[in-house]
């Protein structure tokens, strides 16, 4: 300020820039610096101050350095951008994903007339108060009240056994289950857990130092992010994913990396036709992006959404790959379907368990315990989603970071939860229903569930997976429409602008599932959530849907109604273009 002149000052009008706690300074400073000017005047012409009380006056200018160190350690003066653009400036440069616009917002949240600077957390995951694929579709089933094919949770009870070790648990005063357990898991459930992996891989899991509970498999996989990943550090995810994958990564400071799986027809396709076919990975699209900057490939077997089992050869390309990354890259073995493998591989692999035919646990191949983190939970197997109870396994250096966090999350999953599953376990081996197990059962009711469901697809047109040609678990299906079923979805669907949707923009597979909500009477999920924004705005999610099976049989027959009457909207639109057609003939005529 002292080495610009007023005049050049006021003619730049450089205060005006300034932001307001800066221009609060310049005028402090000002009248400090008028207040000495005019005492030096004083001084000048009475060669003396007046009085001794205006000797002892404190200086302006002092007075304006305590006030502005003042607001400035409260933060009082500094607007609430000026510190919320501070604290996005720290924020490492490459968190989200370079395909898509950036989600960190530009503006601060205001709620109520207040106003506030979000946290770094929320940051990253990108301010907004869209609804998602789950609420806009949760709204659409509570407002339509279709047949609900769409969230992956089962609509009758966990098995009587589960629930009597539920009720157990709860009453048993000997143990009393009722207090804090053990931070890292349950006695009685980590060692029912080591015994059993101890079996699945083939070697003897330690269950105090190689188990961790969680609340539910989805906080596993959060807790072996956030002790996995540095700001900047990449994340393989194989697309389509389970959407819950990428924020995941971002609120670990991570960048997901997509690696997408190709699909390939059975047959050529002409005309609009489609067929079923099955999900590949490619070495060449791995390999192209696995570097020393990618520190965790997510592993998801069975898949969700597509009900794709990887091969063990695909698990040997992923196990490759992990020479690209370096030594500290770790595979997140997502497992929670791997007692739902309706359709299993036709040959048997060396990382298949004696307790669970069909699925290869990737910790098993060679090499691979100490690079890999297995995760799984109860809630798909027992039917008890509510129950949320997760796990990981894995060696001890991996495993021991998530135990230290364990109790800074929450100190323990419910004690209640882990004692009824550790009684649940050992009796699901027993024979049950006619079955050597319930595990032998659930595959069966799967099995059948599935083929009812396929029927009810392929009878309204849809393609499906040939489940004699192409191994499946889980319980999704991944349905294709082709032209025929695309010509039935009204025109006021289709692109239609849609704050939900991928893009803002209602793409075909949207189009489809919420006219088929609406208007048909039953409710999937469009696949264009569990693509990245670049495949989606591709077309590469246009022809899916995600339809779940995990009903009761009177539910999927509601759900074959509804797609007979899709049928018949679509033989009635033909019909109605026929006749219009030939009508515009004759006019030419």
């Amino acid at each position: 300020l002292q080495s610009s002149s007023d005049e050049q000052w006021n003619k730049t009008n450089a205060k005006e820039l300034l932001p307001p706690h800066l221009k609060a300074l310049y005028f402090i400073c000002s009248a400090a610096m008028y207040e000495h000017s005019h005492r030096k005047l004083v001084e000048k012409k009475n060669h003396k101050m007046k009085s001794t009380r205006e000797n002892k006056r404190v200086p302006m200018s002092l007075l304006a350095v305590l006030f502005l160190q003042t607001c400035l350690t409260t933060n009082a003066f500094v607007p609430t951008q000026v510190r919320q653009s501070s604290q996005r400036s720290r924020l490492p440069q490459t968190i989200g994903d370079e395909n898509e616009e950036s989600s960190l917002p530009s503006n601060s949240v205001a709620s109520e007339g207040i106003t506030f600077s979000p946290g770094e957390a929320t940051l990253r995951l990108g301010i907004s108060s869209a609804p998602t694929v789950w609420t806009e579709f949760g709204r659409i089933a509570q407002e339509y009240d279709p047949i609900n094919l769409g969230q992956g949770f089962p609509d009758w009870l966990p098995p009587k056994f589960a629930v009597d070790s539920l009720v157990e648990a709860v009453l048993d005063s000997a143990q009393s289950p009722h207090q804090y357990t053990r931070p890292a898991g349950h006695p009685n459930l980590v060692q029912q857990l080591a015994r059993r992996y101890s079996i699945h891989l083939k070697q003897e899991i330690k269950p105090m130092e190689e188990v961790a509970v969680t609340v539910g498999a989805s906080q596993a996989l959060y807790l072996s992010l956030q002790t996995l990943i540095k700001p900047g550090d990449e994340v393989v995810l194989f697309e389509p994913f389970f959407d819950l994958y990428v924020n995941q990564v971002k609120l670990a400071g991570g960048k997901p990396v997509y690696v997408p799986l190709r699909f390939e027809p059975y047959e050529e396709e002409v005309d609009g036709a489609v067929s079923g076919g099955d999900w590949k990975l490619d070495k060449e699209e791995l390999f192209k992006v696995v570097s020393p900057r990618t520190k965790a490939i997510i592993l998801n077997s069975p898949h969700n959404p597509t009900g794709k089992i990887f091969s063990l050869s695909e698990m040997e390309t992923i196990a490759e790959s992990l020479e690209l990354a370096g030594p500290d890259c770790v595979v997140l073995s997502d497992e929670v379907y791997k007692y739902i493998v309706h359709s299993p591989p036709k040959e048997t692999t060396i990382g298949e368990s004696s307790l669970c035919r069909g699925h290869t646990h990737f910790a098993s191949l060679p090499g691979m315990w100490d690079r890999t983190i297995t995760i799984s939970s109860a809630g798909k197997t027992f039917s008890a989603t509510g129950w949320q109870a997760g796990w990981c396994i894995g060696p001890k250096r991996l495993i021991a970071p998530i135990h230290q966090l364990l109790p800074y999350v929450q100190f323990c999953a419910s004690t209640v939860i882990q004692e009824a599953l550790a009684r649940s376990l050992s009796r699901a081996d027993e024979p049950y229903e006619g079955y050597e197990s319930y595990y032998g059962y659930l595959k069966a009711k799967y099995t059948r569930k599935r083929d009812l469901l396929v029927s009810a697809l392929k009878g309204a047109g849809f393609a499906v997976p040939d489940y004699e040609k192409t191994p499946g678990g889980g319980f999704f299906i991944f349905a294709r429409a082709g032209k025929e079923i695309a010509d039935m979805i009204p025109e006021q669907y289709v692109m239609a602008a849609n704050e939900a949707a991928p893009g803002g923009v209602a793409r075909q597979d949207w189009a489809l599932c919420q006219w088929m909500a609406e208007e048909v009477g039953l409710l999937c999920i469009p696949s264009s959530p569990f693509f990245s924004l670049k495949k989606a705005e591709e077309g590469a999610s246009d022809s899916f849907i995600r339809v779940a099976f995990c009903k009761t049989d009177e539910t999927i027959e509601a759900a074959a109604q509804a797609l007979r009457k899709m049928k018949e909207i679509g033989a009635n639109q033909s019909s109605r273009n026929a006749t219009v057609a030939v009508a515009g003939t004759d006019a030419q005529s």
